[in-house]
């Protein structure tokens, strides 16, 4: 790294913050882990309203100071959802995306984004973090791994649990 890495929580209300989080969050759609194409122009558009409006939501981006007294630049991305869970009877954090640009990954970004997406997890009383990942993407699964997650069973005469999605 060239110089301090930052991690702190988006303000939606900043537009520096949500350019940062439109351009990672669009440099992660187009990466094959993010499903290769670009976010739609309404999205692009609407996406930082959305989520200011949204009460169980939250970001964080990671910024670098690249170069000497000029403004850091955004490298990673976390968006966070409160959900609930009904066998706790509190607020679980869920997140939804998460994002390092190609050339600052295996630098721990993803670790110092996830340290804080805990503590605000913690400060909303949340009992877990989820996430999702694709079982091919081996690298984002050791970090994760590294940060704490395992699969998720009840039983284990169950299996594991899996994600399933239905398209609306």
């Amino acid at each position: 790294m060239t110089g301090p890495l930052t991690v702190r929580r988006v303000d939606y209300g900043d537009a520096r913050d949500v350019q940062a989080l439109v351009e990672l969050l669009d440099a992660y759609a187009c990466d094959p882990a993010g499903g290769g194409k670009p976010l739609d122009p309404h999205v692009r558009a609407g996406l930082p309203q959305a989520l200011h409006a949204r009460s169980d939501a939250f970001s964080v981006i990671a910024w670098m100071q690249e170069v000497p007294d000029a403004p850091p630049c955004p490298v990673g991305l976390v968006n966070c959802f409160e959900g609930f869970s009904t066998f706790a009877c509190r607020p679980l954090v869920n997140v939804h995306d998460l994002a390092v640009l190609p050339r600052w990954r295996g630098r721990g970004v993803a670790a110092q984004m996830l340290e804080l997406v805990e503590v605000i997890a913690r400060e909303r009383g949340a009992c877990k973090l989820t996430l999702e990942v694709l079982a091919g993407n081996a690298p984002a699964l050791r970090a994760y791994a590294r940060a704490g997650f395992a699969g998720y069973a009840l039983d284990p005469a169950m299996g594991q649990a899996q994600f399933l999605q239905k398209i609306l």
